[in-house]
């Protein structure tokens, strides 16, 4: 809801009247204060938008998750670069329903920004061998696929992974 530097800015006013509660002798005014500002650093590392449009996501509900993605109006702006990543890498998901040559720039410009968890990597890097497997691009998919297959540590993707590599040999 708030740029990314309104957060920062709102963290340094709330910390500075917290330490001026503490020179003035209120000490529990002062920590609930530096409590408070531990909310908007969390929200500086984590935007609330990308926060709900997951929910929405987990819910299955794709078209709530486009509404809360519509609301980041410039997101090169508004978020930071790991932000940003998921940010393409929930269109990415988004597009595979419709548009693959949107779905497919959309995952790559993700990974390039980067993504956190090695698990959204894997799916991403899954879901563009299944893409450059429907437009008949058999090395880039196993590339892809091999690739996902390293970074699945939890083993969550097996599954897909297999169903892919029958699918190729089949091509």
């Amino acid at each position: 809801m708030f740029h990314k530097n309104i957060k920062l800015v709102l963290v340094a006013l709330i910390v500075g009247f917290a330490v001026y509660q503490f020179v003035e002798g209120l000490i529990g005014n002062g920590i609930a204060l530096l409590l408070l500002s531990t909310i908007f650093i969390f929200l500086y590392f984590r935007n609330e938008i990308i926060l709900l449009a997951f929910l929405r996501m987990r819910k299955q509900d794709l078209e709530g998750t486009q509404k809360w993605l519509d609301r980041i109006k410039n997101p090169e702006a508004s978020l930071t670069q790991k932000q940003q990543g998921y940010y393409h890498y929930m269109h990415g998901i988004l597009f595979s329903q419709k548009n693959l040559t949107q779905a497919e720039k959309h995952f790559k410009k993700a990974l390039k920004l980067g993504l956190n968890m090695d698990y959204d990597v894997a799916m991403a890097k899954l879901s563009l061998a299944g893409i450059a497997m429907q437009k008949r691009r058999k090395r880039e998919a196993t590339q892809l696929l091999q690739e996902a297959k390293k970074l699945d540590k939890n083993n969550m993707l097996t599954d897909q992974i297999k169903v892919l590599q029958q699918q190729m040999k089949k091509i």
